[in-house]
């Protein structure tokens, strides 16, 4: 008998924690040896003074499951306070104390199969941070509680209207 156990949180093993944690203290920018930061540094600057406390990581490859990059994400997370980003070749993980996960996964979407492009991928995530919500739950919430309180006391007016006029 096979008992299907949820695997644990893994951190690809190209990725050294205490490495990108000690670049991301210099310009909030890791990328792997040989790569231009700069282009990366911009996007981070460019959402930082929009507010998005933005950290991002870049790793050379795939992982063997897209949500290894989100587990790294979130240990990075832990130490480095904000939104992090990591970027593979083809996939996203994001990790953030500032967005909801729903708004960090639309970002992660549409951010994804850039061919390697992590400048691409990091601007169409920070975009997808910076766009407002477009709906407001809270309002919805809101009407929609007023209507159904309405309409349970127009139908308590009714009914204590009917049973009146049937007493008499």
């Amino acid at each position: 008998m096979t008992v299907f156990t949820p695997r644990a949180a893994e951190i690809p093993p190209s990725l050294d924690v205490d490495t990108i944690l000690v670049d991301l203290s210099i310009d909030h920018v890791s990328v792997p040896t040989g790569k231009d930061p700069a282009p990366l540094e911009a996007v981070v600057a460019d959402a930082r003074a929009h507010g998005i406390p933005l950290s991002i990581v870049v790793m050379q490859g795939n992982p063997g499951r897209e949500a290894d990059l989100r587990d790294a994400a979130t240990e990075v997370g832990k130490n480095e306070h904000g939104t992090v980003v990591v970027l593979s070749d083809s996939w996203v993980g994001t990790y953030s104390d500032h967005f909801t996960r729903a708004r960090l996964e639309w970002s992660e979407d549409n951010a994804k199969y850039t061919s390697g492009d992590s400048v691409k991928a990091a601007q169409i995530v920070v975009s997808h941070l910076e766009t407002p919500e477009t709906v407001s739950w809270t309002a919805v919430t809101s009407v929609l509680l007023v209507v159904v309180v309405a309409a349970a006391g127009g139908l308590y007016l009714i009914k204590a209207r009917r049973a009146a006029r049937e007493r008499v």
